[in-house]
């Protein structure tokens, strides 16, 4: 099976185990319910795992109460609920609708231009183009594939390779790792002069690069640990039966590595989609991402909290998609479990 195939078959098996999910827990008490019965679980037994689930369920409640805030307020935009100052944390809109929400699609330039419907010679795509949306896309995309394509091959040959000058190269990783946690106003500045002096202001592939520059030291610390604990005797084994290093890496190492790559993706991925700094002081405002979209919102006298909350919730919906998808590796690829079986 080809690794993309046991990608989207691990993604099938996610979402039906998470469809499943209620037949499980009703299964779960009526087992319950026959063990008291049949005398092989004590009430204490239960009543201690009911009470650390309810414990759990109220921790839950408290950490999704942010999210519960946001709906509401997106949900009762245009009404007095939607103001944080007014009404209080636990407001009650005697109305919701779904203004906020139509605001986006249509006004707000998340995916397409602002009022583009008003101009009938524009097409959709072109008026796609020209959204936060597709900024952000041609910041991100472009920035995965560059530090991917360094990273595995990197992580690879630092975690299997002894050759001249990689201890040398390895502690250089550590100092960029440091170093490229706190970009200062003095690198900013110097930045911002580098990239005027090579023309590479308002250039996509530009800014890409240098958050791929900053991702990859890291990630690709990040990826070697975790190939550390794969055993090279499945390589020596494949190589023995006639397997090229191409075919070892991509059947072999890669898909042993998933865990790793998905923890490693997302990471990347969240410094393309999040970065608010540098994009604008390196983009001109018609190329400005999600991240400035957002902030822009933000008005010295007053900000629409529904436009910004729907704002917002539709923002950070793929990154929770990506966490949902790949929690069962961003969990082993975090815990260095290595090898089982």
């Amino acid at each position: 099976m080809s690794m993309s195939k046991s990608i989207l078959g691990d993604l099938k098996d996610d979402i039906v185990h998470g469809a499943k999910a209620p037949i499980r827990a009703g299964r779960e008490v009526i087992g319950t319910i026959r063990a008291l019965r049949d005398g092989r679980a004590s009430y204490r037994e239960v009543g201690l795992t009911a009470g650390a689930t309810l414990g759990a369920i109220v921790l839950l409640l408290i950490i999704l109460f942010p999210l519960y805030y946001m709906i509401n307020v997106a949900l009762a935009a245009g009404t007095g609920a939607a103001s944080l100052y007014e009404e209080g944390f636990f407001a009650s809109p005697t109305e919701y609708n779904l203004a906020a929400f139509e605001w986006l699609w249509y006004d707000s330039g998340f995916f397409f231009r602002p009022n583009y419907q008003e101009a009938p010679t524009v097409g959709m795509w072109e008026a796609f183009t020209g959204s936060f949306l597709a900024n952000s896309l041609q910041l991100v995309i472009p920035t995965v594939v560059f530090s991917m394509i360094l990273i595995i091959p990197a992580a690879y040959a630092f975690s299997r390779r002894e050759f001249k000058g990689r201890k040398p190269l390895l502690y250089g990783y550590v100092l960029l790792t440091q170093v490229g946690g706190g970009i200062s106003i003095a690198a900013l500045i110097a930045i911002y002069v580098v990239f005027n002096q090579l023309g590479l202001l308002n250039s996509f592939l530009a800014v890409s690069a240098l958050y791929a520059a900053g991702a990859i030291p890291f990630n690709t610390w990040l990826l070697k640990t975790f190939m550390d604990n794969i055993p090279e005797s499945y390589e020596e084994a494949a190589i023995m039966d006639g397997a090229s290093r191409w075919r070892v890496m991509w059947e072999i190492v890669l898909p042993l590595s998933k865990p790793g790559l998905a923890v490693v993706l997302i990471f990347v991925f969240l410094a393309g989609w999040n970065e608010f700094i540098l994009v604008q002081i390196l983009l001109s405002a018609d190329n400005h991402p999600l991240s400035v979209g957002l902030y822009r919102l933000i008005d010295e006298f007053s900000t629409p909290w529904g436009q910004f909350s729907a704002f917002a919730l539709v923002y950070a919906l793929p990154v929770a998609l990506i966490y949902f998808f790949s929690q069962r590796y961003v969990e082993s690829g975090l815990s260095f479990g290595g090898m089982e079986g």
